[in-house]
C-alpha cells in the first residue's frame, strides 16, 4: 500500500536518506515499540496491542481516508464533525425505528453525504478545502447537537454493540474493518486509474487538468470518500459504546491529519501511502499508551506528541525543498 518509492543513487547504490525519510515513520515506530517491550512488561500483552489496536481503529480509518485528500492537494477538517452526525444519526435511528441493523447502515450513508456537500462546496464554488471544511465542520457540529437536542442516545445492548464490542476470536471486528478498509484503499491509489488521477491532481493539477483529468471530479470523490471513511468509523464508535453523543468527534480530524503527516504524506500534495498514515496513527497511539502504563506526567506526552509532528513536518518541507 504505497505510492512513492525511495529514490536511487546512481545506478548501483541505494540513497539511504532517501530510504530513511521513506520509512522514518515505520522506524519510529519500532523503535518505541521496542523501549516500550522493555521498559514495562505491561506493554508486551496481547490484550493491551488488542486494545491499541481496537480503540484506534476508528482514528486509523479516517487517517487513510484522509491520506487521499492529502495527496489530492486538500483539507478536510470536517472529519471529527462528520463522525459526530454520523454517530447520532445512527443511534437515533436504532432507537426511532427499531432497528439496530439500519442504524449502523444510516451512519457510513450520512457520513458520505455530507463528505459529498463537502465536495461539492469546494469544487463548485471554488472555496478552498482549509476553509469550506472548516466552515462545514461547524455547521454540522451544530446539526449533531440539534439532532439529539444537546441530550445522548442510549441504544439497548444486543445486535447495535455487537459490531463494536465483537470479534473474530480475540481480534476485534473493528481491526478486522480497519485492514480491509486500508487494504482497499492502498488498491485504490496503486492498482487503480482513481489512485493515478489523484497523484497527478496533487502533484500539479494544472498539468492534469490539460492532460483531460477532470480535477473537480477526483477531488470530490475523495471527500467524498473521506466523509464514508467518517461514518464507517462512526458506526465503530457508536457501537461501541451503544450511546449516540453529538461531540464524539472533538478533536478526531486534528489527530488524523497529524496522523497523515507524520506518515509522510506531503502536505503540498503528490506523495503520500496509506501505510504509513497507519503506522503514524499508531505511533501516536504508542505515545499515548505508554505514557499511561508509565504512569509519566501527561504535560511531556503532549510535547512529546507535538515535537514528533513539528518533525514530520520538518522533514517533509525539506525533502519539498530537495
Amino acid at each position: 500500500m504505497t505510492a512513492t518509492a525511495p529514490a536511487r543513487a546512481g545506478t548501483t547504490g541505494v540513497n539511504v536518506p532517501a530510504l530513511v525519510r521513506h520509512y522514518a515513520v515505520l522506524i519510529m515506530l519500532v523503535a518505541l515499540f521496542v523501549v516500550l517491550s522493555v521498559s514495562t512488561s505491561s506493554f508486551l500483552t496481547l490484550t493491551n496491542l488488542l486494545n491499541i489496536l481496537n480503540q484506534n481503529a476508528p482514528l486509523a480509518i479516517i487517517a487513510v481516508a484522509g491520506t487521499l485528500v492529502v495527496i489530492c492537494g486538500g483539507f478536510d477538517l470536517s472529519t471529527g464533525a462528520i463522525f459526530s452526525v454520523a454517530n447520532v444519526v445512527a443511534a437515533w435511528v436504532a432507537v426511532h425505528l427499531g432497528s439496530p441493523v439500519l442504524g449502523l447502515l444510516a451512519a457510513p450513508l450520512a457520513g458520505a453525504a455530507l463528505g459529498l456537500v463537502n465536495g461539492v462546496a469546494i469544487t463548485r464554488l471554488r472555496i478552498h478545502s482549509f476553509l469550506a471544511t472548516l466552515a462545514s465542520s461547524l455547521v454540522y457540529g451544530g446539526l449533531a447537537v440539534l439532532i439529539t437536542g444537546g441530550f445522548l442516545i442510549s441504544v439497548p445492548a444486543g445486535g447495535f454493540t455487537a459490531l463494536g464490542r465483537g470479534g473474530i476470536g480475540p481480534v476485534y471486528y473493528a481491526i478486522v474493518i480497519l485492514a480491509v478498509f486500508a487494504l482497499l484503499s492502498g488498491f485504490l491509489l496503486n492498482r487503480t486509474a482513481f489512485g493515478r488521477y489523484v497523484l497527478s491532481v496533487g502533484g500539479n493539477a494544472e498539468a492534469a487538468e490539460l492532460s483531460g483529468i477532470r480535477v473537480n471530479r477526483i477531488r470530490l470523490y475523495t471527500f467524498l470518500y473521506s466523509g464514508l471513511a467518517a461514518g464507517i468509523a462512526a458506526t465503530i464508535g457508536v457501537s461501541r459504546i451503544g450511546t449516540g453523543q453529538p461531540q464524539a468527534g472533538d478533536g478526531l480530524q486534528l489527530l488524523a491529519i497529524a496522523a497523515v503527516i507524520l506518515g509522510g504524506t506531503s502536505i503540498y500534495g503528490g506523495v503520500g501511502a496509506i501505510w504509513r498514515s497507519v503506522c503514524g496513527v499508531y505511533l501516536l497511539a504508542l505515545i499515548d499508551n505508554g505514557f499511561d502504563i508509565l504512569n509519566a506526567n501527561p504535560f511531556f506526552k503532549d510535547l512529546t506528541t507535538g515535537v514528533v509532528i513539528l518533525a514530520a513536518v520538518a522533514l517533509s518541507v525539506a525533502s519539498r525543498r530537495r
